[in-house]
């Protein structure tokens, strides 16, 4: 089971495992119809809304206070290694969340589905939080990540300004921690309306 030591070898697994268990299912229920399309879209938007909330809600409920507890030192250690990777993440997840949403949304309604306007709440809601992670989070979080390392590497003290910018971005996270529980909401919601 080396294939679990690596993470990205464990979530091409897991793809592989989702296909096999399509195919059973399909053999097992004699379901031949099926709309690729759509099912793909969802599903891609499901896993990248995963990774971006989960994340989200990661930085918001555990990573913030974390890091409020950590020494100067430690944090020179721990920013750096740690916060360029998780945004990575984050803001790529949000990117392909919104992206895979806008399609699916245009697809499915093309198509005649129901409870547009629901969703529509919802998509509305994660633009505005795509918005906040590309326009303030990722942005403020560039520079407080070049800030400490350049303060690690040469042991300069961490510019002024850089509780401010921690400040913005966590302000524009907090939005969207709260943006996110009904943009949630509207998103499973939307089958539901009549």
């Amino acid at each position: 089971m080396k294939f679990l030591e690596n993470p990205y070898q464990t979530m091409g697994a897991g793809f592989g495992l989702a296909v096999v268990l399509a195919g059973l299912y399909m053999g097992m229920t004699g379901e031949t119809a099926i709309d690729v399309v759509g099912m793909a879209l969802r599903w891609v938007h499901f896993l990248a809304g995963i990774t971006w909330i989960g994340l989200l809600y990661f930085f918001n409920l555990i990573n913030a206070a974390f890091l409020k507890s950590l020494d100067g030192p430690t944090k020179n250690v721990v920013i750096p290694k740690l916060m360029p990777a998780a945004l990575n993440w984050f803001r790529h997840g949000a990117t392909v969340t919104v992206v895979a949403g806008i399609l699916l949304y245009g697809y499915l309604y093309a198509k005649g589905g129901s409870g547009a306007i629901a969703v529509g709440i919802g998509g509305l809601l994660g633009l505005i939080m795509l918005g906040n992670v590309h326009g303030i989070i990722w942005p403020n979080q560039k520079k407080i990540i070049a800030a400490v390392a350049k303060s690690a590497a040469d042991g300069t003290p961490a510019p002024p300004e850089m509780a401010a910018w921690g400040k913005t971005a966590l302000m524009a996270s907090r939005i969207n921690f709260m943006l996110s529980i009904p943009m949630l909401f509207f998103m499973g919601a939307g089958s539901h309306f009549k």
